[in-house]
């Protein structure tokens, strides 16, 4: 059976928390942590997108939209809203394939001098 509660006993509210200061409001733990050591996935993040290789990939992929676009448009002869969903899933299609050819490329050459410096070690 359940147990009524009596009148004699009231809880007691919990005790307000007291605030330190309101600068680490919103800051996880492990941000703060791997702040102090310069290693966080923002720095990380920040250091790859500013790499050479990452710009250049973008504009590759982004002239093979913009050229797939282009094509897409000059060969069209009716309405201006026809197929825009079919021209984005080319252009989007022709800068994916014009960036993995990059990447692609990029290993090839690293790979090629990987073999040149083993070679010339031995």
């Amino acid at each position: 059976m359940a147990r009524t509660a009596t009148k004699g006993t009231k809880r007691k509210p919990a005790p307000k928390r007291v605030r330190s200061s309101s600068s680490n409001r919103g800051r996880s733990s492990n941000r703060t942590r791997g702040g102090a050591r310069g290693n966080t996935a923002a720095d990380a993040l920040m250091k790859l997108l500013q790499s050479p290789l990452v710009a250049e990939l973008l504009a590759v992929g982004a002239t093979a939209a913009l050229a797939a676009l282009t094509e897409q448009r000059s060969g069209r002869s009716s309405g201006v809203g026809a197929g825009a969903k079919r021209a984005l899933k080319g252009a989007v299609s022709a800068a994916a394939a014009a960036m993995g050819r990059r990447i692609a490329s990029e290993f090839d050459d690293i790979k090629q001098a990987a073999k040149s410096r083993g070679a010339g070690a031995k």
